[in-house]
C-alpha cells in the first residue's frame, strides 16, 4: 500500500514524478480492464482521484442496455500501487463502479463482495479472511534436456522445472503490487504433446482480509499474463487441458478473526465455528460452483480418482475431500529446535495460521463472485440450526479415499458435485434465497447466471 488517502496519493505521485496513472476494473468476464491517464499536474491529478471517470457499462456488462449504458469508475485509494512492469513511472489503482445517480453499482461482482462481507461481519460479529491457490499451465518448445517424468512435476527444482524463472519474476512483481504472496512452486503436471511442453506450477497468497484477497488474485492474473507474454511462452489457468493429466483449480483457505484474534482453533482442536461454517459448504455445495465453476472445462476437471473433490464431505488432510483441514501447527511442538539442535525452544503459538480449505473452484470462475458466494455459504453455515449436524454427517475420516472400491458406501450416502454447467444452474435456482439473503446477490444477477450457465 503507497497510500491510504487521496492527498497521500497525489503526494506520492508527485515525490516520485509518476507520469501515468491507470484505472483497472474488473467487468463480468472476470479480466482486469484498463483506462490510462497521462498526468498533466496535481490539478489534474487531483481530479481524477476524485471525480473518476465514466466509461460504457453495456461493453463491460452483458445485461447493461446501450440505451443506458454509462457508468462511473472511482478509485479505491488504498488498493493504488507502484507498476512493476513500467519503464515509465506509473501508479495503478483499482477502481469501483457507480451508477448515473452516484450509487455504487448494485451488480458489479466487487461489490457484491463487499456486500456479502458487510453482511459477514454485521451477522457474525467476525471478519472472513481468505486467500488462493492459483495453479496454471505455461506451455513451451518441447527441451530434450532434463525432461521430467510425466505427472511426477511436484516441487521439482531448475533445470527439470523450466519456468521457475517466470514463477519467481511474478512472485517479486505481485509482491511489489503489494499483495501477500506466501510462496510458489511447481506442480504435478507435465508432459509433452506435439512438440509442446505443458508444465503446471503455483503460486500460493497468505490470508488477508476477504475483499483484499479478491483484488490481488485479480492483479496477480493480470501480471502473470503480461509476464508470459514477455517470455514467449503460452500461460493458462483452464482447469482441464487434457484428460488423465492433474488440472488446475483455485483451492480457496478460509479463516475468520473476532476481535483481531482467529477463532478456527481452540487448545489445538477445531472450534464449533470452523465447524459450522464448513457445514454451510456442504449445505450449498451442489450450488457453489454456478460460481466457483462457471465453464464446461470445469467438469473435466471434477472427476474422481484425481486430487479435485467430487463427492460433498470434508476431511483433515484429506485431498480427495471437498472441503480440507490442512495441517495447522496446532500440536505445541517446537520442530525447529529438533531439527536445529542448539537453538533455543520457542513457546510461540502457530495456531493462527489455520484454515479449512475449498478446493472444487478453479480460476476460470469470476473471482469476486466466487468469494462473495464463499463468504455467503459459510455465514448461511454459521445461521443453520443444525450445522453441527451437518459437519457430523458429511465428515470423513483422515487417510480414507472416498474413490477406493473399499469405501463405495460411505461415498453413496454423500451428495454429489454437479456434473455440469446446466446442471449447477439447477442447484442455483434451489438455493437462490441464500444467496439473496441480507440483499448480497440481487435477483437480477442470479437469474443472469442460470441463463448463462444454461446456454
Amino acid at each position: 500500500m503507497i497510500a491510504k488517502t487521496k492527498s497521500e496519493l497525489v503526494q506520492y505521485c508527485l515525490d516520485n514524478a509518476i507520469e501515468v496513472l491507470n484505472f483497472h476494473y474488473c467487468g463480468w468476464d472476470g479480466n482486469l480492464k484498463t483506462l490510462n491517464f497521462v498526468i498533466r499536474d496535481r490539478e489534474h491529478l487531483d481530479e481524477l482521484l476524485t471525480a473518476g471517470e465514466r466509461v460504457d457499462g453495456s461493453s463491460l456488462f452483458p445485461f447493461i442496455e446501450a440505451g443506458k449504458s454509462d457508468l462511473y469508475v472511482i478509485p479505491r485509494i488504498r488498493t493504488a500501487f507502484r507498476n512493476p512492469l513500467e519503464e515509465v513511472p506509473t501508479v495503478d489503482v483499482l477502481c469501483m463502479f457507480f451508477d448515473r445517480d452516484g450509487k455504487p453499482f448494485e451488480s458489479a461482482p466487487q461489490y457484491i463482495l463487499h456486500k456479502a462481507a458487510v453482511a459477514f461481519e454485521q451477522v457474525t460479529g467476525m471478519k472472513m479472511q481468505t486467500m488462493g491457490e492459483l495453479e496454471y499451465y505455461i506451455v513451451y518448445d518441447a527441451d530434450p534436456l532434463f525432461v521430467t517424468p510425466d505427472q511426477k512435476g511436484y516441487h521439482e527444482s531448475a533445470p527439470f522445472c523450466k519456468g521457475g524463472d517466470l514463477r519467481t519474476e511474478a512472485m517479486r512483481m505481485i509482491t511489489a503490487c503489494g499483495c501477500k504472496v506466501k510462496y510458489g512452486h511447481s506442480e504435478v503436471g507435465n508432459f509433452t504433446l506435439d512438440g509442446k511442453c505443458y508444465e503446471q506450477n503455483e503460486i500460493e497468497f497468505t490470508p488477508t482480509d476477504i475483499e483484499d484477497a479478491a483484488d490481488q488474485l485479480v492483479i496477480a492474473k493480470w501480471i502473470m499474463y503480461q509476464l508470459a507474454y514477455q517470455y514467449g511462452v503460452d500461460l493458462t489457468f483452464a482447469p482441464k487441458i487434457a484428460d488423465g493429466k492433474a488440472g488446475s483449480g483455485l483451492h480457496v483457505h478460509c479463516k475468520f478473526t473476532k476481535d483481531g484474534q482467529p477463532v478456527v482453533t481452540k487448545d489445538g482442536e477445531l472450534t464449533d465455528i470452523a465447524k459450522k461454517a464448513i457445514a454451510g459448504l456442504m449445505d450449498v455445495g451442489t450450488s457453489l460452483p454456478a460460481f466457483g465453476n462457471p465453464s464446461p472445462v470445469s467438469f473435466r476437471r471434477l472427476v474422481p480418482n484425481q486430487e479435485a473433490p467430487t463427492s460433498l464431505c470434508w476431511s483433515f488432510s484429506n485431498r480427495s475431500a471437498l472441503v480440507r483441514v490442512p495441517l495447522g501447527w496446532t500440536k505445541k511442538v517446537d520442530m525447529s529446535a529438533i531439527a536445529n539442535p542448539g537453538e533455543e525452544p520457542s513457546d510461540k503459538d502457530f495456531s493462527y495460521k489455520q484454515t479449512f480449505e475449498w478446493r472444487a473452484s478453479d480460476a476460470m470462475a469470476d473471482i469476486y463472485l466466487l468469494m462473495a458466494a464463499l463468504c455467503v455459504a459459510e455465514r448461511h453455515g454459521l445461521e443453520m440450526p443444525d450445522a453441527l449436524e451437518v459437519a457430523e454427517r458429511t465428515y470423513v475420516g483422515l487417510g480414507v479415499n472416498i474413490h477406493a472400491a473399499a469405501n463405495a458406501a460411505i461415498k453413496s450416502s454423500l451428495e454429489q458435485l454437479p456434473p455440469s454447467c446446466a446442471a449447477a444452474a439447477d442447484e442455483l435456482q434451489k438455493d437462490r434465497e441464500i444467496y439473496t439473503a441480507y440483499g448480497v446477490f440481487s435477483d437480477a444477477v442470479i437469474d443472469w447466471q442460470i441463463s448463462y450457465l444454461k446456454k
